[in-house]
Order: C-alpha cells, then structure tokens, then sequence
C-alpha cells in the first residue's frame, strides 16, 4: 500500500455543527455523498439506552463533528445514515447499528466495517482503530480522551482534535482496503460479513434465544428455565421504563439463583444478598405465572453438551491448525470459527449428518473455500507434520493444490 497517495484525509475542512441552522446546512451536504464515514461518542454506563453526545461524520472533503445536544431534532440525519445506496464506513459498527435503532427504528444497510474488512486482509481481529490508522499510514492517534466526559459542555480543543481524529482516516482507510479485498477475490466475502454484522449486532443470533446465553444455567429444569426467561423480559421492561442498565435492575447470576430456590414469598427473596428490595412483589408475581404455565408453554432443555472426546480433540486441533492456516491466508482466524463452529463441523462430518443451518460453514465463502480444505484434513486426504519447532509455522499440510485458491496475495504496507 502506498500511503503517500491514498492519505487524502490532510486538509479538509472541520466543521463544528452547534446550532439548528448549521444542521440543516450539514445534512444538505452530506446528502449528496455516495461515501460517508460516520462515529459516534456516547455515554452508557448509567442508562439502559446510551445517551448519545456527539457524532462524527466525514466525507472526501469535510469532516463534521455534529452536538447532538444542541442542534434540536436529529430527523433530517437518519435517512441519511440509513440510506441503502449510500456507503457508510464505520470502525466496529456495532454501537452505531445499536444508536440506529434505538433513535429512529431503522437499520443502516450501507455498513462498511473496517475492522472486518482488516481482519479479512490479514491485519488481525479485532484491531482497534488506532492499530489499524497506524498499519495503513504510519500515524499514531492519541489516546488522551478515550474515557473523557463527552456530555460536559463547551467541548474542549483536545476533545474536537480527537473526535475529528476518530473519522479523519475512515474513507483513507476504506479506499485502501476495497483495494486490499478486489485484488485478492474476497470483497463478496466482506460483503456477506456485513449482512451478518446487522443481526449480531441487535444480539440476534440464528436459533439462540438471548437469555440462554446466561452464565450457569446448566442444571435447571424446564419450570426453573422458564423463571429465567421470563425474569429476564420482566428485567428488559424495567430497565426500558427506568432507563437504567439491565444489571442496576438484576444481575445476570441473581436471575439463576432465583430459578434455583424454591421462592413462594417475599420473606424467600429478601434474604438473598444484592436484590433491590423495591421489585420484590413483582418478582414473585413474575415466578407465579410461571408456575401457572402448562408444560409445553416452558423452555425447551438445551441438548446435551457433553462432547465425545474425539471431537474435542479433533476440533482443538484444527482450531490450532487455523491459526496457521490464518497467516498463510492472511486471514484473521477469529473471522473464520469459533471453537464451537469447529465442534459442530466435526460432529457432522463424524456422525455423516449434514450441517446445521446455524453453522458458518454451511453458506457463502467458508463454505466454498474454508470447508473443503477442513474436510480435506478430517478425511485424511491431507496429511500433517511438524516441520520445526522453532518456526513461527510449525505445520507442514499436504493440502490438494486444488484447495490452494484461497492463498491470497501478500499484502504489503509501507
């Protein structure tokens, strides 16, 4: 990558939108941009929806830091940022996804991530985007406000300088990385991580209901998972009607330990320690319509996560081989699997069943280039020795030449 002639981001002009006025005028301008970076800094920690406090917007020329906490209405932005034939570059976009929905109901379906697209070139997953600004150009941000007061007002310099910093590189760093992706056949696979980034992001995963992914929940019958389930919902409501965090409300661990004690009375709840004393009548109105319900109206027992021990093994060793299989890629192996997509993999392919649907492999680029060469080494047709101890590549795979399509080309940062 030559940075000398992709680093278009010097002189632009910075903008500071305080006033109804100059939004109207800055939504005008950005809605002629094909091409959008956009941030966002916000404030979290005290409520259940994250009061937002400034957003960051670049286009090729102009970079906006827009205070939402003066400019009125945010109505004329939204269609903007959720325009599908817009691109809009964003560094881990979960939040920005997250602060779409809450504001306006709609979903940004323009995204670009950075940090996929990186991670789908060989930069790693995740990097941050400090890491990243300084692979691609050599220039190291400054860190100094990262846990600043973004409601306090008036903003200082220091503070404009980093939020302008935040989206400065985020056009720079897309045009660069399409490129990355082209030459290398995998900007379809970027595209497919994109679509997926929506539902991950709102905490939507395929067949998963959120509560089950609780800590401890192992062990409870179906009546016991039904209190959980419906303790979490009631702690949803009330953190929504609050405003507060889900934990001001209850802890995930008291959710299960209430599903774990017989509690028929107030008197049974308030002796267990960090429950608000306030909610404890509808706790209990909570756990008696549970227990009125029939049961085939509770959650269904999880199936069995006892893995036979080859399986373990198998999918242990292939999540070690990945990692190197990562670097000759030049992929990022926490794109390709996790530890558990692997052990789905292999039980499959060991009980001759086909994949779930739920499973990365079964679609899309890790089905058509990632799958064959696991299965190649599952079946024995790839053979596997340690060439050195001391390389920063130890495996030595005998993979088909045929299985060689998805070696990229080496990616070169200057």
């Amino acid at each position: 990558m030559s940075r000398a002639s992709d680093l278009t981001a010097q002189g632009v002009r910075e903008v500071l939108v305080a006033r109804p006025a100059e939004f109207a005028a800055c939504c005008r301008e950005l809605a002629h941009a094909a091409v959008i970076g956009w941030d966002t800094e916000f404030i979290g920690e005290q409520t259940f929806v994250p009061q937002l406090c400034l957003i960051q917007i670049a286009t090729e020329d102009t970079l906006f830091l827009i205070d939402p906490l003066t400019v009125g209405c945010l109505g004329e932005l939204w269609p903007i940022l959720t325009d599908p034939q817009r691109i809009v570059i964003c560094h881990a976009a979960r939040e920005e996804i997250r602060i779409c929905q809450r504001l306006c109901g709609r979903l940004p379906h323009g995204v670009f991530d950075l940090q996929i697209a990186a991670g789908l070139v060989g930069m790693g997953h995740p990097i941050g985007h400090g890491a990243l600004v300084q692979k691609l150009f050599g220039i190291r941000l400054s860190k100094g406000e990262t846990l600043t007061d973004w409601k306090k007002r008036p903003l200082t310099s220091r503070q404009m300088e980093y939020a302008f910093d935040d989206v400065r590189y985020l056009i720079p760093a897309w045009k660069l990385l399409v490129r990355e992706l082209e030459e290398r056949g995998r900007f379809a696979w970027a595209k497919e991580e994109f679509e997926t980034l929506i539902p991950r992001s709102l905490g939507e995963e395929p067949g998963v209901e959120r509560w089950r992914k609780l800590k401890g929940l192992g062990g409870l019958n179906r009546r016991e998972l039904g209190i959980v389930r419906e303790l979490f919902a009631w702690r949803e409501e009330k953190a929504y009607e609050k405003n507060r965090p889900v934990r001001a409300i209850l802890r995930d661990d008291l959710l299960v330990e209430i599903a774990r004690r017989e509690v028929q009375s107030e008197r049974d709840l308030a002796v267990v320690r960090g429950l608000p004393r306030d909610d404890l009548s509808e706790i209990v109105g909570v756990l008696e319509r549970v227990r009125a319900l029939p049961i085939e109206a509770l959650p269904e027992l999880p199936p069995r996560s006892d893995e036979p021990t080859p399986v373990t093994l198998v999918a242990s060793f292939l999540a070690t081989l990945l990692q190197q299989l990562g670097l000759e890629w030049e992929l990022a192996p926490a794109l390709i699997a996790t530890t558990n997509d692997l052990k789905v993999l292999v039980r499959s392919l060991s009980r001759q069943q086909p994949l779930p649907d739920t499973s990365p492999f079964a679609r899309g680029w890790r089905s058509q280039f990632i799958l064959p060469v696991l299965q190649s080494i599952l079946s024995g047709d790839c053979s596997v020795r340690i060439g050195g101890l001391t390389s920063e590549r130890p495996f030595q795979l005998s993979l088909n030449p045929s299985l060689h399509r998805t070696n990229p080309k080496s990616i070169k940062v200057e």
